[in-house]
């Protein structure tokens, strides 16, 4: 019977790597970021690489000598042979200059053992046979998308690594091209100065009543926030794609919505339209129009987009009309698992989502009818998960101009608000909450910002 097979491994490679670091410390910078122990096959090597990270972490030099001791402290000297073993690498090894290449290899073969391994635990999910397909896929999925992007269970991290990376993440100098921005700006200037933009991993609930402007919002974030150079992600569950594009088209060109659905625009609008369409046709947008979406295609989707493109924003429309994993007892139950797992991604792919919703008829039986987070529909789950709780409100949905000619005096100082909508900021986890004034132009469907000063109630 011939001998079990190895899984690939390079010995000549680890000892390559480890012999380039004993004899220039310096070298660690190159592959601290790529390699990690459990990279390399052989025990020894992975032990003398975890002595070099941990005086890389305290700072200190990295030599045979301190190695040695790091080793000797942790009672593993003897284990990897001694100080001899450690001679012998700097021997192998005549220069650090190909310490990169030689990482290469070993990170390489690391993954291909992970690889093998994560075959054997989506094989034992296989043979479980689990009741749910979509549980068993989610599991699978999740075990492949740690091993794609190098993720492993959370744990314990000291607060100086996190402070190391906020600088490094927040530092004033130029950011890379391929680095994530760190917040997706909205576009409208009081809205920004606000919130600071959207945030990384925060969910963002935006809700309203019908026809006050929803998705009209969610849409001009959209096109805002990637003419900035946001990869904007939109899950569009009520809207289908034709009437989404025509919005944004209206939105951008500023051509009547109506218009351009019935083919009624001149010859000088039909310029702006394809304008406005070569301009759209460049944005990095991405559209799915599913109309029965679950939790957990959405998920995958919206990982699989982020991997092959890059996403800096998450868009859902809307929140209830989602479906849940079907397991739970009711419709509340259903919207708190969805928001939950709303939130989850944010935290996931480290990036806002933003998630419309609706409210309940609430407001409609009040004098003022503006909106209270109670109002949020189906769950209060979306009010406590949300970071950011923004509503829309337009007086004039709810008033005449006659009406409001009467009751109010003074039209000069206090003229109807037509075309004036309160976007109100009834939660924000990191900041005040105030109310941003912003024109509704209703014949594109379309947010803009007021005049400069006028922002902010």
């Amino acid at each position: 019977m011939q001998g079990e097979k190895l899984p690939p491994h390079d010995i000549e490679a680890e000892e390559a790597v480890i012999g380039s670091l004993l004899i220039d410390g310096d070298a660690i910078f190159t592959v601290a970021n790529l390699l990690q122990p459990e990279d390399f096959f052989r025990e020894r090597s992975r032990w003398i690489y975890e002595a070099c990270l941990s005086l890389y972490q305290r700072d200190e030099e990295i030599n045979q000598i301190t190695v040695a001791q790091e080793l000797s402290r942790q009672e593993k000297l003897e284990a990897v042979e001694g100080t001899a073993y450690l001679i012998h690498l700097v021997a192998i090894v005549p220069t650090s200059v190909h310490i990169e290449s030689y990482a290469q290899i070993v990170h390489r073969l690391g993954v291909m053992r992970r690889l093998i391994a994560a075959a054997g635990q989506i094989a034992a999910i296989g043979y479980q046979a689990e009741p749910e397909i979509d549980d068993a896929l989610n599991k699978a999925e999740d075990i492949l998308f740690r091993l794609r992007h190098g993720q492993s269970p959370r744990d314990f991290v000291h607060i100086r690594q996190l402070l190391d990376q906020y600088f490094e993440e927040n530092s004033l100098g130029p950011r890379p091209a391929e680095a994530g921005l760190t917040q997706v700006l909205t576009g409208f200037r009081a809205l920004d100065e606000l919130l600071g933009g959207l945030q990384r991993s925060d969910m963002v609930v935006l809700a309203a009543r019908p026809s006050l402007g929803k998705t009209s919002l969610a849409l001009s974030i959209a096109g805002n926030a990637a003419t900035r150079g946001a990869h904007v992600a939109i899950f569009s569950l009520e809207m289908g794609r034709d009437s989404l594009v025509l919005r944004l088209v209206s939105a951008e060109s500023g051509v009547d919505i109506r218009r351009l659905r019935l083919g009624l625009h001149t010859t000088e609008e039909e310029e702006k339209v394809m304008n406005a369409t070569g301009k759209l046709s460049e944005a990095p947008i991405w559209v799915d129009d599913s109309p029965q979406l679950r939790v957990v295609e959405m998920r995958s989707k919206a990982r699989r987009l982020h991997h092959e493109r890059g996403i800096d924003l998450v868009i859902v429309d809307y929140l209830q009309l989602m479906q849940g994993d079907g397991r739970v007892e009711n419709r509340v139950q259903e919207i708190s698992a969805i928001s939950r797992s709303l939130k989850a991604l944010a935290r996931e792919l480290d990036v806002p989502v933003l998630a419309v919703s609706q409210l309940s008829r609430a407001p409609e039986l009040r004098p003022s009818h503006k909106p209270m987070l109670s109002d949020l529909r189906d769950s209060g789950s979306i009010e406590q998960d949300a970071d950011v709780v923004v509503f829309i409100y337009r007086e004039e949905m709810y008033s005449t101009e006659e009406d409001w000619n009467k009751a109010h005096f003074d039209l000069e100082t206090d003229p109807y608000p037509r075309g004036s909508a309160d976007i109100m900021i009834a939660k924000n986890r990191n900041g005040p909450t105030e109310t941003v004034k912003l024109r509704f132009l209703a014949k594109m469907a379309k947010f803009e910002d007021l005049e400069p000063g006028q922002g902010l109630l």
